[in-house]
């Protein structure tokens, strides 16, 4: 492969990675990794003697209780609908069916958190990171009026995608809360103890800009109105 090759890759890899389907997947690739490689480095080795101890770990995150399985179901849809994002995203005007898609599977996947938060006793995220986020997400997946014959319109799909953005804050500041008390406290170790909160801080706010994105004026009325082209149809 030569230069030219090198520098295409790199373009159609920064292509995908930018707009809001690349900023949710980032956001979703840095808390996975970050939440998994905590999760081996904190295990004990010869915890099960049929797998080795990163084996172990691994399953114990991705399915060792009910919250982790919620877990590993929502952040798989949340990829989903990063794609879809990206995808409808891709063309002009956009997609509107992948951009309802990308919607209505993130409006599943926080359901799921939702559900993961609440089983790890912690019904102040499930309502905001979850069921907040989810309300949203649906509110704007919605194809039509309440009379069900005219799009929904561009202000109205703003409430909803406001309503996600505000989500977020709960979560951010629960981050910088942890990583103040970490900070503060002389006997924690530091890295260890800010990681995972850092973590949740980044990625919340990389999701955060995914949401200010699709809060464009124009890329809401290009959608409403497209729909409304395949509405007359």
């Amino acid at each position: 492969m030569g230069p030219s090759s090198n520098r295409i890759g790199g373009r159609a890899l920064a292509t995908r990675l930018a707009g809001p389907g690349g900023y949710y997947n980032i956001g979703n690739a840095i808390g996975l990794c970050v939440g998994l490689a905590l999760q081996v480095q904190q295990v004990v080795p010869g915890a099960d003697e049929s797998l080795p101890a990163s084996l172990h770990a691994a399953h114990s995150y991705f399915a060792g209780s009910w919250s982790a399985v919620a877990l590993t179901v929502a952040t798989a849809i949340f990829f989903r609908s990063g794609e879809e994002y990206h995808r409808a995203l891709a063309k002009r005007p956009p997609d509107v069916a992948s951009m309802r898609r990308g919607d209505f599977l993130s409006g599943i996947g926080a359901v799921a958190l939702g559900m993961s938060l609440l089983l790890m006793g912690d019904p102040l995220l499930a309502a905001t990171s979850g069921l907040l986020h989810a309300a949203g997400k649906f509110g704007s997946a919605l194809k039509t009026g309440p009379r069900g014959t005219e799009p929904i319109r561009p202000k109205i799909a703003h409430l909803f995608r406001k309503a996600v953005l505000i989500s977020r804050f709960p979560a951010v500041l629960v981050a910088l809360i942890e990583i103040a008390k970490a900070l503060g406290s002389p006997a924690a170790d530091v890295l260890h103890s800010t990681a995972m909160p850092a973590t949740l801080l980044v990625c919340c706010l990389l999701w955060a800009w995914a949401d200010i994105l699709l809060l464009d004026p124009k890329l809401n009325a290009s959608a409403a109105e497209t729909a409304s082209l395949h509405v007359r149809d």
